[in-house]
Order: C-alpha cells, then sequence, then structure tokens
C-alpha cells in the first residue's frame, strides 16, 4: 500500500523550516557590524524560497528559477560573512546561519530536479566557508550538513522518479495485459458461442447423414447446401441476425433467391431498441422481395443509415441462381434499393 501525502503539507513544512532560518537571523540580528547587507541578505533568502516553494502545476523548477537561486547561495555567505568576525566567536552564536539556509533553498532545488544547480550552490558555500573560515568551520558551520542533505535530496529525487517511471510502466503492461485478456475472452465466448449455436443447428442433418450413411435425396441434399448458407450467416451476418430475418432469409432462399449478410461492425452502437427496429426493416424488405439476388450490408458508423438493401434480378428469369450461380452483375437489374436509418434520422 502506498501512502500519498498531499503536497501542501510538504510545501508548508518546507517553508516553516525556510522560516525558521529566518528567525535565527533575525534574533542575532546586533552581530554584524553593519546592518543593511545582513539585511539584504534576508530579504534575498526569503524571495528565493518564496518563488521556490509557490504552488506550481510543474514539479521541474524553471532554469531561471535554479540560476536565481544559485546566486543566492553565492550572495548570501559574502553579504553575511563580510560583517562577521572570523577571528571572533564564529560559530558560537546564530549569526551562521546562512549555510544551513543554503542547503534548505539547494535542497528544494534538487527536489524539483534540478540537481546540477544544488550542487553548485552548495560547493561553493564549502569553498567560500574553507576559504574564509578554514576547512574546520565546514564542520562547526553545518556546511557538510547542508552537502549530506543535498546528496540525499538528489539520491531521492532520483530513485523517486525512476519508482513513478516504473510504475506507470507496471500499470500499462497491466492495462494492456487486462485488454489482451478481455480480448482472449471474448475470442473464447465468441468461438464456444458459435460451435454451439452451428452443433445446434447442424446436428439434425449429421445425424440424417450418419443414418442414411450418406446416401441423401436431392431434397437433403438442398437442405444441406441452406444449412451451410445459414451457418455462414451466423458468421458473417453477426448482428443482422434475428429470428424474424433468419426466417426470411430461409424463405428467400427456398424460393431460389441467392441471400448475402455481411455485418461490418456499423451495428455495434445502436441500443436494443434501435436494433430491433432495423431489423425488423429488414425483415420486412426480404418478405416484400422478389430479387434473385438480396445483399444486406451495414455502414460504418457515423452515417445516418444503419444498413444498406440491395436486390438484384437476373436478365435470364433466375436460371443462373436456381444453379446457384451468382451470374454477371452487369447484366442484373436492381430491383430493391433500401437504406435503412439508424435511430437518429426518427428524431429529423
Amino acid at each position: 500500500m502506498v501512502i500519498s501525502i498531499p503536497r501542501y503539507i510538504i510545501i508548508t513544512l518546507a517553508a516553516v523550516f525556510s522560516a525558521y532560518h529566518l528567525l535565527l537571523a533575525t534574533y542575532s540580528f546586533d552581530v554584524p557590524r553593519d546592518k543593511l547587507p545582513y539585511l539584504a541578505a534576508m530579504i534575498l533568502y526569503a524571495i528565493a524560497t518564496s518563488i521556490s516553494l509557490w504552488p506550481s502545476k510543474n514539479i521541474t523548477m524553471p532554469w531561471w528559477m535554479a540560476s536565481f537561486n544559485v546566486a543566492v547561495c553565492i550572495a548570501l555567505p559574502l553579504l553575511v560573512t563580510a560583517q562577521l568576525d572570523v577571528h571572533g566567536s564564529v560559530g558560537s552564536d546564530y549569526s551562521t546561519w546562512y549555510p544551513a539556509a543554503v542547503g534548505t533553498l539547494m535542497v528544494i532545488t534538487s527536489t524539483r530536479r534540478r540537481h546540477l544547480f544544488a550542487w553548485l550552490g552548495v560547493s561553493f558555500l564549502a569553498v567560500q566557508t574553507a576559504v574564509w573560515a578554514g576547512f574546520g568551520a565546514l564542520a562547526t558551520l553545518g556546511v557538510v550538513g547542508s552537502v549530506v542533505w543535498v546528496a540525499v535530496s538528489h539520491v531521492l529525487s532520483v530513485s523517486l522518479a525512476r519508482i513513478a517511471k516504473d510504475a506507470g510502466k507496471y500499470v500499462e503492461a497491466e492495462r494492456e495485459a487486462t485488454a489482451w485478456q478481455a480480448a482472449q475472452e471474448a475470442h473464447l465466448f465468441e468461438r464456444q458461442f458459435r460451435l454451439r449455436q452451428t452443433n445446434r443447428m447442424a446436428l439434425p442433418m449429421l445425424r440424417q447423414i450418419v443414418s442414411s450413411k450418406g446416401d441423401l435425396t436431392d431434397a437433403q441434399r438442398r437442405e444441406c447446401v441452406y444449412l451451410e448458407a445459414a451457418i455462414r450467416d451466423e458468421i458473417r451476418g453477426r448482428k443482422l441476425l434475428n429470428s424474424r430475418v433468419r426466417d426470411q432469409v430461409m424463405r428467400a432462399r427456398r424460393r431460389g433467391a441467392i441471400v448475402t449478410l455481411l455485418d461490418e461492425g456499423g451495428l455495434d452502437d445502436l441500443s436494443d431498441a434501435d436494433l430491433d427496429r432495423v431489423l425488423g426493416s429488414l425483415a420486412d424488405a426480404l418478405k416484400s422481395s422478389k430479387s434473385d439476388r438480396l445483399i444486406a450490408r451495414t455502414v460504418p458508423e457515423g452515417s445516418d443509415v444503419a444498413v444498406t438493401v440491395v436486390g438484384l434480378s437476373s436478365s435470364d428469369g433466375g436460371s443462373a441462381s436456381a444453379l446457384g450461380h451468382e451470374g454477371d452483375d452487369d447484366d442484373d437489374e436492381v430491383e430493391l434499393w433500401l437504406e435503412i436509418p439508424r435511430a437518429r434520422a426518427l428524431e429529423l
């Protein structure tokens, strides 16, 4: 379980911690020789922390802001130490508040993914402190602690970014796996459904073939042809079929017509009521048509038409259809042309 801390709480804590350094600087305001540079350092630090902690949609700090923070980190030691006596009681009071302040500001900069700028800031702090008060002052003034906090911030920031990236990959992989599993289950269900339906339709005829040892009458052979066409309709026709449409398709075939049903997904967006209306219109069209060839095809989504129905009459009087041949389309005459509208066409 991952516990998420609200961002405003983190910002508030950082603001309070930053304000603490200003409080220490105010408490030791009588220590520096010249108060104006000391006050300028406090103001610069307050401005830098304010703009760095200001809520933003982008967690990555802008270049100009990171550059300004580094400039403040350079100015703070110079402004403050110029007013302090290096041979006096340096480190015994709060007048050397700036190392912790620089560390805090650079930790904020590093947390907002500007690690190079953060290291530049604390590096200058370390060099300036060593030159001003010696290497021993790096520990007594808290410079080492500031460097350590920047290092910890850098490591944590990079680690959290990597974890977030990996988590995103895992979520995407889980989404793809779920989609793949759903598709496989849908394919399996579709196959099982088609097998059950084919078995239900073909089983009686298969039993007749077995019982007669393949010696079928002409009528039975014709029924096998009709059965094969009906099974093909279940595969290619899909949502173009209901009980009424199946019945009218079989009636048309028994009178010698060639019927083709093609569902290419154009009915997937229709509600059950609209689908019943469309299929009812299709069944009525098949019932009233005397064409030798009937073709019903769905129309892609986005069109006002749901299904088109075309009826063709052969110039040879239907002899080709009776023999099971499709004939030459150039010699066919259009006997029926019907466009069945979608539900929104009813609202006009």
